[in-house]
């Protein structure tokens, strides 16, 4: 059995960041990491600065080895239970049988996005069928770009996406748009396409146009669709922590949940939290772990103090 101050699930941005900040102050820390990060399709990540345009998975790997570089341990492996220990502890259940044993715990398994179920869709995710203008509208600046309606946010988003070019569809439902949406639509010259979209067409592994139900196919260099964001959260809720309307965990400025000694950070915490976003939630909760570790220290070291230990 090995026991560490701090378990860390999940080995993206925010969990490497947490790790590095814990593992330089001394703390003992390991990393658990399933190997399935949500940006592994993307070729490369933006607005991360000084890294601009880096593939994530280098990212990652600079990232273990600095963790490494401080003492910090990573392990490649599957954590399938998380179990409280006693007053303050936890037990960490690993999918190979191993168990370990930690006095904090830091949960940044992310979410995943779920899709429209459009024939298509999803093969051409990440790469001409996007989900995010600030991460990848640059790259697709001045194209024909196409915009999936139906959700609650997606004409506003519709909006955001114009930023990047002047020729931008939406794809409406029959009768979604109120007609002062439709008046806003027109004054930004924002195109919109009624019915029901029917798939995607691929030309030469490139996205060429999106096909409605009616037959007719809309000429398109790259699609932008608001995914419905589902966090990975069942060790979360098998340690009964409170979840919201959306499932995803409460949890305070610091990351802490409504499970003392449990925190989270990254896209399972904030599904809009960019990779940059996510380290520095990372950073955040792992200056908090280690204080209320400093905390549990103290009471520790009088009680010792008080009992002539």
């Amino acid at each position: 059995m090995s026991t560490y101050d701090v378990v860390i699930v999940g080995g993206g941005a925010a969990g490497l960041s947490a790790a590095l900040v814990l593992s330089r102050a001394r703390r003992k820390v390991l990393v658990v990491d399933s190997g399935a990060p949500r940006n592994a399709p993307a070729p490369h990540m933006h607005g991360f600065l000084s890294r601009d345009g880096m593939p994530p998975r280098e990212l990652l790997a600079i990232g273990r080895e600095e963790v490494e570089g401080y003492g910090g341990e990573v392990l490649d492996g599957v954590v399938t239970e998380l179990v409280p220990d006693g007053t303050s502890g936890f037990w960490v259940l690993l999918a190979d049988g191993r168990r370990i044993s930690a006095r904090r715990l830091l949960v940044t398994t992310g979410l995943h996005d779920e899709l429209p179920d459009i024939p298509g869709l999803a093969d051409r995710w990440a790469r001409d069928v996007l989900h995010c203008p600030y991460c990848h509208g640059y790259e697709v600046r001045d194209q024909r770009l196409g915009v999936l309606g139906g959700s609650a946010d997606s004409v506003r988003y519709a909006h955001i996406v114009r930023q990047w070019a002047k020729d931008v569809v939406f794809f409406a439902p029959a009768g979604f748009l109120t007609a002062q949406q439709r008046t806003e639509m027109l004054a930004r010259a924002i195109g919109v396409v009624e019915g029901t979209v029917q798939q995607v067409v691929v030309q030469d592994d490139h996205l060429s146009g999106v096909e409605m139900d009616d037959g007719r196919t809309v000429p398109r260099d790259a699609l932008f669709v608001p995914p419905r964001f589902r966090p990975n959260n069942d060790l979360l809720a098998g340690l009964g922590c409170e979840l919201d309307a959306a499932g995803f965990a409460v949890r305070d400025s610091n990351g802490q949940t409504t499970v003392p000694g449990v925190f989270i950070a990254g896209n399972v915490a904030n599904p809009r939290a960019q990779v940059i976003t996510a380290a520095g939630e990372g950073s955040t909760s792992a200056a908090a772990i280690n204080a209320d570790l400093v905390e549990e220290d103290i009471r520790d070291a009088v009680r010792a103090f008080n009992l002539g230990y």
